[in-house]
């Protein structure tokens, strides 16, 4: 799914590349909760940063966005880490089982730090910057590769599931995805956010609902355990490339984004 890393990411970038206003990136965060708050979670990223540590007052996005223009951000990327894949995390510490539980985080490469959101409340994410041991950056996919992985995993993973014959057509299942949809976070993304990474986005959105769907499809338990562990391994390969879609696609939106910037 796209995620608070992706939104906080993107916004931000724009932000720092003039391509948006403070105001427009705290409105983006809402769509994933009616407050957010900043703390470090180590005494240098405090002290980098000017920012509370956790368990002291903690600050709001302004002061994070204040904070990332006197250090001179050159930007940000997105990282959707998970065992066996944790580019970007800089190779272990603190930073990098955060990001692991969460699953995601906003990495700033060149500041050597990064921000890892955890829902701790109903409406409230708790953001926590950490120093990344070894500072790297979170690599390189193209979109044309993560789109065509992508197609390929829908075809491989819809001939494995038939063959299984645990994919089902059941009645109603239009309106499911549908309300799906409804409940996701209605998100936004900044002008002159590239139209083909949207449309990438957006791909592995559809996607990322129907694997939703085929896990929740067992109505009653009915699934023997076998079958249920063949059904997840014939999605895993799926959520993997919806998972490497939506990191290409928005590590791209920013460097475009970024780029733009740059040009004279």
């Amino acid at each position: 799914m796209c995620c608070p890393s992706a939104t906080l990411t993107v916004w931000t970038s724009a932000w720092l590349s003039g391509a948006a206003a403070p105001d427009d990136v705290l409105d983006a965060l809402l769509a994933w909760g009616e407050a957010h708050e900043i703390v470090a979670a180590d005494a240098e990223s405090a002290t980098t940063f000017g920012l509370p540590l956790a368990g002291d007052y903690p600050v709001t996005p302004v002061q994070l966005l204040a904070a990332l223009r006197a250090r001179q951000s050159a930007g940000a990327q997105l990282v959707l880490p998970v065992p066996g894949d944790v580019r970007g995390l800089g190779g272990g510490g603190r930073f990098t089982e955060a990001a692991l539980r969460a699953g995601e985080a906003m990495l700033l490469p060149s500041l050597g730090s990064g921000l890892v959101p955890e829902p701790i409340a109903e409406g409230l994410v708790r953001w926590s910057m950490y120093k990344v041991d070894s500072p790297a950056t979170a690599g390189y996919v193209g979109l044309a590769e993560a789109e065509h992985a992508l197609t390929d995993a829908i075809r491989d993973s819809a001939g494995a599931l038939k063959a299984l014959d645990i994919a089902s057509d059941r009645p109603g299942v239009r309106a499911e995805l549908s309300a799906w949809h409804k409940a996701r976070p209605k998100l936004e993304w900044p002008p002159g956010t590239p139209g083909r990474a949207l449309r990438v986005l957006q791909r592995a959105e559809e996607v990322g609902a129907i694997i939703a769907l085929a896990q929740a499809d067992d109505p009653g338990g009915a699934l023997s355990a076998s079958a249920a562990a063949r059904r997840a391994d014939a999605l895993r390969p799926l959520g993997e490339a919806v998972r490497v879609a939506r990191f290409a696609a928005v590590n791209e939106a920013v460097r475009l984004l970024t780029e733009h910037d740059r040009q004279p």
